[in-house]
């Protein structure tokens, strides 16, 4: 290991990447009378596994990594629960993944394909009206119990009923769960849809016995769950840190999709009250790892003493996943935004080259569309082919910019941003606002004011905004900043009880029944919903339908791309910036595959895949 700081540059999956989402996506040409007709060892949306029944180990994986060692990593905020799956309480957020299995597991290497976990195969209706789950004979729990089908039936009526949001919008689609076998368990559905069989297989298996007698939505610290997953809860402190030990007696340690993976012996996640205390832990020891968002940041702060002696790795890791959509969103339930002129004024009054060149020198490219950065991505220009076929019935209900293209405004990079504040000015006047003495008035007569919501602890969020705060000063609007601990945080989001507040949103290279929990009808005035933005559009409905139906590649990417113009052309958020790679500061005994996945550093990959090299 050199002496002094250096980069190790993870670019061996970048050229894999294409080929993979291309042979994804070709695999949609496949006609829907195609499904798996007969058990199977996997399931993908569209066409077969890339896998073999046959195959040793996931491609992005050290199949002979050692076990051993710890790794300790940190979360800004605090924590007053350990139950992921119900809407109360705030929750380390790896726990989902880490202590729970599912009956079917992902690869990140093909965008739509699972491989069996708990479950040893799995069938699909070839007209994708139900599913079928068989269990492995050797799955345990975490005391040793079988899994039963009977826990499988509880888990999916429990979480669809009285579990988190993400999990009720798809329960409404399954018309009937029952046991057709000892170890078997079907689910039979509405309607067809292709996706909901994966949706199905990625639910989190909890054991029935263990709730009993128990308020399932109310429980917090008061039951340490009983996991099927490589890692139990060993240890914790409300709020400060919560630890997880590699169970030596996990019952998967030797299967094909398990090999190579969960590695590490200790887990630890560490809580922190802002970015800068978690920083100094790092830089002192106390982390093992850390992921550095801001571009400035990672090619100034890290040249401490522990990156010139060796004893830290600074790591750039690639991919190919869709930017998401990160911002600040405008709660479009509140009068404030319900004009879309007065959401585009706020977008134009937003200087995003001058906070770009600010905060991160420049570096950073911008978000331009929810799928932008990836082949589901709108094109530029005019709507054309199937994705103007499809958006046409809507024509009259879309926003300019979603037929002709919409483009974000591009400032001269100085901090005054002049023909962004004179557009956003015309913008508002347009929506019936005038400045009186300096201040933005509306119709009624009143003041133009609203609040930015934001959680404690992010000290470039706090600096984004005060550079807005500023931009908007010039409009005549004024702004209250308010900041919250990490629990009001999400008291307040969860009821919707806010006028704008940061927002991101990860989006992956297989979207489906999930966007109707990001911007569906059914998810407006849900509480907990997803749906920050309270977006209703019978546009956005009938796309999701089109994704979830298409049975040619051209439709399937058609229906995306139609979907990304409606959602950008709403502006329902102030797009920042993306990062094209992952920047991961680590302990140089910390290790990971040469091979890169497809979705680069994404959930399942650290630390499933990393190892402790002494």
């Amino acid at each position: 290991m050199p002496t002094d700081c250096f980069i190790k540059t993870a670019g061996a999956g970048a050229s894999r990447a294409g080929r993979a989402i291309a042979a994804a996506l070709t695999a949609i040409v496949l006609t829907a009378g195609q499904g798996l007709a007969q058990p199977a060892h996997g399931i993908a949306m569209y066409g077969e596994p890339a896998l073999p029944p046959d195959f040793t180990h996931l491609p992005f994986v050290n199949p002979d990594a050692p076990t051993g060692g710890r790794i300790v990593t940190g979360e800004v905020g605090s924590f007053d629960s350990l139950n992921p799956h119900i809407r109360q309480g705030s929750v380390p957020w790896q726990l989902r993944f880490l202590a729970y299995e599912s009956l079917m597991g992902r690869s990140w290497d093909e965008p739509f394909t699972l491989y069996g976990l708990l479950a040893e195969s799995v069938e699909v209706d070839p007209n994708h009206m139900w599913v079928e789950f068989t269990l492995r004979p050797e799955a345990r729990f975490s005391d040793g119990s079988p899994v039963t089908v009977e826990d499988v039936i509880w888990s999916y009526e429990t979480l669809g009923t009285e579990g988190h949001p993400r999990y009720l919008n798809a329960w409404t689609r399954v018309a009937s769960i029952e046991a057709t076998g000892e170890r078997s368990v079907r689910i039979t559905f509405t309607e067809a849809d292709r996706e909901l069989a994966l949706i199905m297989g990625l639910r989190p298996i909890l054991k029935a016995s263990q709730w009993e007698g128990v308020e399932f939505a109310e429980s917090g610290f008061d039951v340490i769950p009983i996991a099927s997953a490589p890692y139990v809860i060993d240890d914790y402190e409300a709020g400060r840190f919560v630890s997880l030990r590699r169970d030596p007696d996990y019952w998967g340690a030797d299967l094909p999709f398990r090999r190579g993976t969960n590695n590490i012996d200790e887990v630890r996640m560490e809580f922190f009250a802002d970015g800068t205390a978690m920083f100094e832990a790092f830089t002192s020891g106390i982390l093992t790892t850390i992921r550095e968002t801001n571009a400035a940041d990672w090619a100034t702060r890290y040249d401490f003493p522990r990156v010139r002696s060796g004893e830290v790795v600074l790591s750039e890791v690639p991919h190919q996943r869709p930017s998401g959509i990160t911002g600040l969103v405008m709660n479009t339930r509140r009068d404030a935004f319900s004009d879309w002129r007065v959401r585009e004024a706020m977008i134009q009054a937003f200087n995003f080259e001058f906070v770009n060149q600010t905060l991160n020198g420049g570096i950073e490219p911008r978000i331009t569309s929810y799928f932008s950065n990836s082949p589901l991505g709108m094109r530029p220009g005019p709507a054309e082919g199937r994705v103007a076929e499809f958006l046409a019935p809507f024509a009259e209900d879309l926003l300019p910019g979603a037929m002709e293209g919409y483009v974000l405004p591009v400032s001269d990079g100085s901090e005054r941003n002049r023909a962004g504040i004179a557009e956003a000015l015309r913008l508002m006047e347009e929506a019936g606002y005038t400045v009186r003495e300096g201040v933005m008035t509306g119709p009624d007569g009143e003041p133009f004011t609203f609040e930015i919501l934001l959680q404690t602890g992010s000290s470039e969020n706090d600096a984004i905004v005060n550079i807005y705060v500023e931009a908007l000063d010039r409009l005549g609007v004024s702004v209250r900043v308010t900041n919250v601990d990490s629990a009001q945080y999400r008291e307040r989001t969860d009821a919707f009880d806010f006028d704008m507040t940061y927002y991101t949103r990860g989006l992956s290279l297989s979207p489906g029944n999930e966007q109707r929990l990001y911007w569906g009808c059914d998810m407006v005035e849900t509480p907990g919903s997803r749906n920050l933005m309270g977006a209703c559009h019978p546009a956005i409905e009938a796309m999701v339908d089109r994704m979830l139906t298409s049975e040619s590649q051209d439709d399937y990417l058609a229906a995306v791309r139609a979907l990304d113009r409606i959602l950008i052309s709403e502006r329902y958020v102030v797009p920042f910036w993306y990062n094209p790679i992952a920047r991961i500061a680590h302990n140089a005994e910390l290790r990971y595959p040469d091979v890169i996945p497809i979705y680069g550093d994404w959930i399942g990959w650290q630390p499933d895949v990393w190892w402790v090299e002494e």
